[in-house]
């Protein structure tokens, strides 16, 4: 303790203190050896020879009596849960300023301030000034279709595994990517400033962008079209299904969600009709989720789109195809975690939530 470089500066000291009297000095003298004050060397003698090396650290200090009670602190975490008009603030959510007005408005403290409240819910990780959506299973089949998903992303189709001929294609849209020209060039990164995009632009217009992801081979196939449809759709399926391995496949699922474009058993007999072997497997309603190819367009909106800024259409398309090329040369496929147990987890929680909330299964059975 005494010489070590990581030790803290008093315990350095006291530990001198020690090692000064164990080779027999005087206090008198420590304390001109180690510019402390006599009074200083005496304390740290008396307590090492009392308490040995624990009576080196300092004692715990009583600090300032607190000011609230836990009662107190736990009233306000009570109102941070609950929703504002419910407690009858005309507010849509709570913010630190709000809580802390309003609890004294409820006599809870005759002052505190916003700070303190945010350190209260910071404790409990409470952000009340935050919200998230959500929607409920609205689907009667959601179990059965959501485990056909998982199925082929295990590779296996009711209950047998997927051959070495068969693969598994996730295809979506990604709407409404626009062209925007920024009035003034965009500047690079430089030393302690981050990249500056120009706040005005010009519109180019829009486009749509359509991909087929290979879930076990971690392949795109996308095109650019005007904008979603039956056409625009079916010309992917036949960019895809026009091209070895999947011409010559045994079967090929074509995992999409229920968009119009692709909605229904029309959808699955069109696709059938035009390529005999592809089979159409809908993802459950309102979870597209479930569909891999969604977080390649994240990947795309996260790499490619954003920061928008692009002089025309032709160029947003131009930057798509090489991302692709790009992606394709490196990719590996997608490390999905959402297991047969992890459906039934959720399932559960909705089955708990709905039995203590009846009024909301019966809103969602409505809708």
């Amino acid at each position: 303790m005494a010489y070590g470089q990581k030790t803290e500066h008093r315990l350095r000291m006291r530990a001198q203190v020690v090692l000064h009297a164990a080779r027999g000095r005087s206090n008198a003298h420590i304390a001109r050896e180690t510019g402390l004050h006599l009074d200083t060397v005496r304390t740290w003698r008396n307590r090492f020879a009392a308490l040995g090396l624990t009576g080196l650290a300092d004692r715990k200090r009583s600090g300032r009596p607190p000011r609230f009670t836990a009662l107190q602190v736990a009233q306000v975490k009570a109102l941070a849960c609950r929703l504002p008009f419910d407690a009858g603030a005309p507010l849509s959510r709570w913010s630190c300023p709000e809580l802390a007005r309003e609890a004294m408005a409820r006599d809870i403290a005759t002052f505190v301030s916003a700070s303190t409240v945010r350190r209260w819910l910071a404790q409990d990780t409470l952000k009340p000034w935050q919200h998230r959506s959500w929607i409920f299973i609205t689907d009667p089949d959601f179990r059965p279709k959501a485990e056909r998903v998982l199925d082929l992303y295990a590779r296996t189709f009711n209950g047998r595994p997927l051959g070495a001929d068969e693969y598994v294609i996730s295809a979506d849209e990604k709407t409404s990517i626009q062209a925007r020209c920024r009035c003034h060039p965009t500047l690079a990164a430089g030393q302690a400033r981050a990249m500056r995009v120009n706040h005005t632009y010009g519109r180019g217009g829009a486009l749509t962008y359509l991909a087929a992801y290979d879930v076990h081979h971690a392949r795109v196939f996308g095109r650019t079209e005007a904008r979603t449809g039956i056409d625009p759709f079916m010309a992917l399926v036949a960019q895809v299904m026009s091209q070895e391995p999947y011409t010559s496949a045994k079967l090929v699922f074509w995992v999409v969600d229920n968009g119009s474009s692709h909605r229904g058993k029309k959808a699955s007999d069109r696709l059938t009709a035009a390529f005999p072997n592809t089979v159409l497997v809908h993802t459950p309603v309102h979870a597209s989720w479930l569909n891999q190819v969604e977080i390649f367009f994240s990947v795309v909106q996260r790499k490619v789109v954003a920061p928008n800024d692009f002089t025309d259409l032709a160029q947003v398309g131009n930057r798509l195809r090489a991302f692709e090329d790009r992606h394709n040369a490196t990719a590996q496929p997608f490390q999905w975690k959402f297991t047969h147990s992890d459906l039934d987890d959720l399932l559960a929680r909705l089955d708990r939530h709905t039995a203590d909330h009846p009024e909301e299964s019966s809103v969602a059975r409505t809708a």
